[in-house]
């Protein structure tokens, strides 16, 4: 990846997290302000020591930190990551938070988890209203599917195969295979195929998520079988100064007529480190190349297909489906209950020590890299949609420092009638503290350790 690749999406990031961070922390603030509770700090990003920027506004101080790790928002009379107690010496005012009722307290503390729904409810209804959607219908795949990742091979999957269910669901399009950013092959149990005129049932391992993380050879999962056709030969290519053209197709290896890229690239790996001659289709005429081939099985150049080749192969149809306002709405709702279903079943496997899911942890470095390396506003904001469902999922879970600990706590009272003491309260945030670090410390660090394992 170059350094305006990089840049790219650095600056993507940087905007889905400030979007993600302002509207959560207004969440708790509209929230205490609609029960005149009072906010003395409202900032983007953390600010230990200084602020980059900071402006009092009534009796609130708004800020942007320098440290981009999240944000918070300070409430008078609550025991926050702050860890200021000077309030505690004092009796409790009417505008504090520990003034409030439980509920309102409840509410207060959940108030960002539901604007981060709500925002992914939005969202999504956007995108189906402004772009629609693209599908490609399984059935119309011509040779079934190209089966890229070796663990896919190792489970029992076979390019050419056509995938009819998934844990017993039908599945009707490409995109409920592979539908971001969980695909729910990844959380498959069972898949059913039909191979050769037979159907087949293929179970998937507990541990198909750990055997995917500890495959070093970069892989994607499946798609389409697709011709291989020449876009341009990459800077560092052994093969830059062979005189491959855009648009060249290799018809032939050493002779071998070939079709399909799985074709070709599962020929490839039998000459690692040796040199091919490649029959190329250029135009109406046909042209001869020998071609170095890496030891990594790869001739250094970057495919494309346009839609011009696949409705002139018949390779696969392409479905473009428009909503209107309402059903645009309806399609939002719906988009967003699959993927908070979806974010829910990966976070099961990831504590699921069996799957072996927890190696795919990682910090803020795996989060950017799902940002595309040119600027995509419809992919921006479907990441973006799914951020704000995993923060609003995270920040549900019961650790004291996050916001389900707080309204576990909440819950606690007014269940029981039992309100938790202060200190109670406050050892459990230093606990709570101490785990989100060591969490945070984990993710990031994972992300390190793949960086330099590479």
């Amino acid at each position: 990846m170059g350094i305006k690749e990089i840049l790219i999406v650095a600056l993507q990031f940087l905007l889905s997290l400030s979007i993600l961070v302002v509207l959560h922390e207004l969440g708790h603030f509209l929230m205490a302000k609609l029960f005149k509770t009072k906010v003395e700090k409202f900032y983007l990003f953390f600010n230990p020591k200084f602020s980059l920027f900071k402006k009092k506004i009534g009796e609130t101080e708004y800020g942007i930190g320098w440290l981009p790790l999240g944000g918070y928002v300070k409430i008078a009379g609550m025991i926050d990551e702050s860890m200021d107690k000077d309030f505690l010496k004092s009796e409790p005012k009417p505008w504090e938070f520990r003034s409030k009722p439980a509920w309102q307290r409840l509410l207060i503390m959940l108030g960002g988890v539901m604007v981060n729904i709500l925002l992914a409810i939005v969202i999504y209804i956007g995108i189906a209203y402004t772009w629609g959607e693209a599908k490609i219908p399984l059935n119309s795949l011509k040779d079934g599917l190209w089966i890229q990742n070796s663990v896919l091979e190792e489970v029992g999957l076979q390019t050419g195969d056509k995938i009819l269910a998934i844990n017993g669901k039908p599945v009707h399009y490409l995109e409920d295979i592979l539908k971001p950013p969980t695909p729910p092959i990844l959380t498959a149990k069972e898949v059913e195929v039909q191979r050769n005129g037979q159907n087949l049932r293929i179970p998937i391992p507990d541990d198909f998520i750990n055997r995917l993380v500890e495959n070093k050879r970069k892989e994607g999962l499946l798609g389409p079988r697709v011709p291989f056709i020449v876009n341009r030969t990459l800077p560092d290519s052994p093969n830059r100064n062979v005189g491959l053209q855009k648009g060249d197709e290799i018809i032939a290896v050493n002779g071998q007529p070939v079709t399909y890229m799985d074709e070709i690239v599962d020929i490839f790996q039998q000459y690692k480190g040796k040199e091919v001659k490649l029959t190329l289709k250029r135009g109406q005429t046909t042209v001869e190349k020998t071609v170095k081939v890496s030891e990594q099985g790869k001739i250094g150049v970057e495919t494309y297909l346009d839609k011009n080749i696949i409705n002139q192969r018949g390779l696969y149809s392409v479905t473009y489906e428009k909503y209107g306002l309402l059903e645009a709405v309806k399609k939002g709702w719906n988009t967003a209950l699959q993927t908070i279903s979806g974010y829910l079943d990966q976070l099961k496997m990831i504590f699921n020590p069996s799957t072996g899911a927890y190696k795919s942890v990682g910090g803020f470095m795996t989060m950017a890299k799902i940002f595309p390396t040119d600027w995509d506003w419809q992919a921006f904001w479907k990441i973006t949609a799914f951020l704000s469902i995993m923060l609003a999922v995270l920040n549900l879970l019961p650790i004291p420092a996050l916001d389900g600990g707080h309204a576990m706590f909440t819950l606690y009272e007014m269940l029981t009638g039992h309100k938790p003491g202060e200190k109670f309260l406050e050892k459990a945030q230093i606990v709570g503290f101490i785990l989100l670090l060591a969490l945070l410390i984990f993710a990031n660090g994972a992300d390190i350790v793949r960086l330099f394992n590479k």
